[in-house]
């Protein structure tokens, strides 16, 4: 049985998730991983440079299977992504410690999202302002406006989304 994909996008043999193994816990309905997204505050991008993994936060704006954030013009992320656009990302809400009397008995409360896409640049202008709301909006709930000297100095990036699969602790036992 394949983990729940909330996009029509076909996944590509390459980034096709894995079937996860605590069942009782995966999320398995669209507005309950969209609910995750919403609430989250942190997006954790997951890139390969070569054999190396890096990995860092953004805030980020979700929309229609796309997912944004921006970054400076220059620097690590954008080489990598030049290189390779293949990304996992994650985020998760609803984070606790739970202790015990019991040293292995100890463990964390959560709701997550993890995803795999496809990273490319947004260059057109308007799709820039339009990313950049996106991504605004899910902090704030307003709409901005950007000067044409402020999108200059930064870089869109767009991920296109081609699977997402959800999981919460609170579904298991």
């Amino acid at each position: 049985m394949q983990p729940s994909v909330p996009y029509d996008d076909p996944i590509s043999p390459s980034i096709k998730p894995k079937k996860m193994r605590r069942k009782d816990k995966e999320i398995k309905d669209k507005a309950g991983i969209e609910r995750i997204i919403k609430k989250a505050l942190v997006c954790r991008m997951a890139l390969s440079d070569g054999d190396s993994p890096y990995v860092f936060p953004v805030c980020f704006g979700f929309k229609d299977g796309c997912l944004y954030f921006h970054s400076a013009q220059e620097g690590r992320k954008i080489e990598i992504l030049r290189k390779n656009n293949k990304v996992c990302f994650e985020m998760d809400i609803d984070t606790e410690l739970v202790e015990s009397e019991k040293g292995c008995e100890w463990g964390i409360q959560y709701s997550s999202v993890i995803g795999f896409g496809r990273a490319s640049f947004v260059e057109d202008v308007e799709e820039m302002k339009k990313a950049l709301g996106i991504l605004l909006e899910h902090y704030s709930g307003k709409k901005y406006e950007f000067s044409e000297q402020s999108l200059e100095q930064v870089t869109v990036i767009k991920i296109q989304v081609e699977s997402l699969t959800g999981k919460s602790s609170l579904l298991g036992g």
